[in-house]
């Protein structure tokens, strides 16, 4: 009986947990905050629906032009990177597939093969033609309208003229009322990304000092997902070069900014991947228990220290060249080697080395000028050790 209860119990948990999570003021709060970021592209998408079926219904003369919003809003929620090509893609495929179920109801009337046929003639068509998924589906879904809702002479035409309106509307209104936040985006993405990199370092010299090898691991983990996190800020930051591009009503600022983020993503490109190596020769060196001096280690915490002012000066829109000193005498300390250094530790203050160049480039030095801060190495014994 208590093993009853006691599964009644946990069901209802199952049911009702996520349930109080839902109605949870924290919970409210966000969907309120979702939302008021959201409720422009909603104006927008409402707007190009109104003005798409005005255009198609009351100038064009068309009865019932359900594409022309329909296809408005789809396209006014594409990315900016792709609105251009996507909204021609939608239009292509509306026309593949209005003309190919057009012919197949003239030919062969309505029924179930013809409509398995169409589908796969219009998608197959859309394909050979270069499209994308979203054509060749547009091609299909269209096909399929036309050959269960018989359409009436010449209407066929005035689909794809509908779908012509729908994304003309959307391209207008995307190119004079620009959603603002997808320029801002990128500096955002930057910020956490910089501070990310900066915990990395931070973490794997702890590792290193305290030979705390659970530590180096989960920077280690860290450093890995670094790559996702680029990923995701160069499509950021590609989405907003082309909303600065393709929006003149976008003020200058935004168009300088956007391109200040597209130029260090190179160079923080470069940084992740030296990060990433180093994080792993660390992770080897606590793991393996190898000698690693503890002039290596204090050069990964300054390494940590500069990636956390460049976070302050990207957060400050400033200048970046507040870390260029530390990152100059930095580079300096690397030139000096360890008489019992291992390889783990020589592998470790080599990609010290090159992350500091990033670094440079990062903060504004041409690549050729970051090269020669760097002094070349020393067979010496370092003076610290």
């Amino acid at each position: 009986m208590s093993s009853a209860r006691e599964h009644a119990r946990a069901a209802r948990h199952v049911v009702l947990d996520p349930l109080r999570e839902e109605i949870r003021p924290s919970a409210a709060r966000t969907r309120v905050l979702r939302l008021r970021a959201r409720a422009w592209l909603i104006l927008q998408a409402a707007t190009g629906a109104v003005l798409a079926w005005f255009i198609a219904h009351d100038l064009l003369g068309h009865a019932l032009p359900f594409f022309a919003p329909i296809t408005a809003m789809v396209c006014l929620g594409l990315t900016y990177g792709d609105r251009i090509r996507r909204i021609a893609e939608l239009t292509v495929g509306v026309a593949i597939g209005v003309a190919i179920g057009d012919l197949f109801v003239h030919a062969f009337g309505t029924g179930l093969w013809q409509i398995f046929a169409v589908c796969v003639v219009a998608m197959s068509l859309a394909v050979l033609a270069g499209a994308g998924q979203l054509l060749m589906m547009q091609a299909g879904i269209q096909g399929v309208i036309i050959t269960t809702l018989v359409a009436d002479d010449g209407q066929a035409f005035s689909r794809w003229l509908d779908a012509a309106v729908g994304g003309s509307v959307a391209m207008v209104i995307a190119m004079v009322a620009p959603m603002r936040s997808t320029t801002k985006r990128p500096r955002e993405r930057i910020i956490a990304l910089v501070g990310h990199l900066a915990e990395v370092l931070t973490d794997t010299a702890q590792s290193l000092r305290n030979r705390d090898e659970g530590r180096a691991t989960r920077a280690l983990e860290t450093a890995r997902g670094l790559s996702a996190e680029l990923e995701a800020l160069q499509d950021t930051t590609a989405e907003a070069a082309a909303a600065a591009r393709l929006a003149p009503l976008l003020s200058g600022v935004h168009r300088a900014d956007v391109l200040e983020i597209k130029r260090l993503l190179q160079p923080l490109d470069l940084a992740i991947r030296n990060v990433r190596v180093l994080a792993r020769r660390a992770e080897s060196a606590v793991g393996n228990d190898e000698f690693v001096p503890d002039s290596y280690t204090d050069m990964v915490e300054g390494l940590a220290e500069a990636a956390a002012v460049l976070q302050e000066q990207l957060t400050r829109r400033e200048p970046l060249g507040a870390a260029q000193e530390d990152l100059v005498h930095l580079a300096r300390q690397s030139t000096w080697g360890h008489s019992r250094a291992g390889l783990s530790a020589e592998v470790l203050r080599a990609q010290v080395r090159s992350t500091v160049v990033d670094l440079l480039v990062l903060s504004g030095m041409t690549l050729q000028e970051a090269r020669r801060r760097v002094p070349p190495t020393r067979d010496e014994i370092d003076p610290a050790g």
